[in-house]
């Protein structure tokens, strides 16, 4: 089992395949993401590695908080989360950690804390039809109805489907593909959506029901691995082709330039 990371959302677009085909995508920010301790089965029963991330301002952080990231050399963070590892899993403290532990091509589990809704109704909570329109049904048109039985058993059942508090939840997406990663920024593009608002945190782990692919780093994918694989210009994936830029601005100019002749 590997760590994952912690990221930021920074909102949805849309990206172009070779084909022309437009596929929608989120646009997940890993900023100073690193290690900040380590859980050992013989200290604290579990294998498990602590990631912090964002910056935070020193004068609102507690002094025993500002202890634990002076111990792992860090800056304080914003946001801790812990990843679950094997024992071969583990990462030194104090390692920052790069958008390039995922590959292009993978399938990920996106955990977040949902939108919250406030109270809902049954209909939009939980997809209810309501009552009828018409024959008879006055006021109660969005009610959810009959909600247990008779004087037998003569009670509502736990768990049973009503109308309540919607959102604000954890969440987890599953086999969520990865369709771009972008080093030098931080940023990982995302196929469809994931759990949580703009500006929300999000742990993206490997997918549980996917085979991890060969190429991907073990234990993890560092800033030094980063910079490294950018230098032989074998990155791929990024968010923004950058050639492809290039192209449509020398064509427009092309173009401007031809209509200035023929007039």
């Amino acid at each position: 089992m590997r760590i994952g990371l912690l990221a930021e959302k920074v909102g949805m677009t849309r990206i172009f395949t070779p084909d022309g085909e437009h596929v929608p995508v989120t646009v997940l920010r890993v900023d100073d993401c690193e290690v900040t301790a380590n859980r050992t089965a013989d200290k604290d029963g579990y294998h498990a590695v602590q990631l912090g991330s964002g910056k935070a301002k020193t004068k609102n952080v507690s002094k025993p908080m500002r202890g634990h990231y002076a111990k792992a050399k860090v800056t304080p963070k914003k946001k801790l989360c812990e990843f679950r590892v094997g024992d071969d899993g583990l990462v030194e403290p104090g390692t920052k950690l790069s958008v390039n532990h995922f590959v292009v091509g993978q399938y990920v589990d996106v955990s977040g804390t949902s939108i919250g809704k406030g109270f809902a109704g049954g209909m939009k909570r939980h997809g209810f039809a309501g009552l009828r329109a018409s024959h008879g049904v006055s006021i109660s048109h969005r009610a959810h109805g009959s909600t247990g039985q008779c004087q037998d058993p003569g009670k509502v059942f736990k768990g049973k489907k009503m109308a309540g508090h919607m959102g604000a939840r954890t969440r987890t997406a599953q086999n969520l593909l990865v369709m771009g990663v972008d080093p030098e920024r931080g940023l990982l593009l995302i196929k469809g959506g994931v759990p949580g608002s703009k500006g929300g945190w999000v742990k993206i782990a490997d997918s549980v029901k996917k085979a991890l692919p060969s190429e991907a780093p073990f234990p993890a994918g560092t800033v030094s691995t980063a910079t490294q694989i950018a230098g032989e210009g074998e990155i791929e994936g990024t968010a923004i082709d950058d050639t492809a830029n290039a192209e449509a601005s020398s064509n427009a100019e092309d173009a401007n330039k031809n209509g200035e002749e023929q007039s």
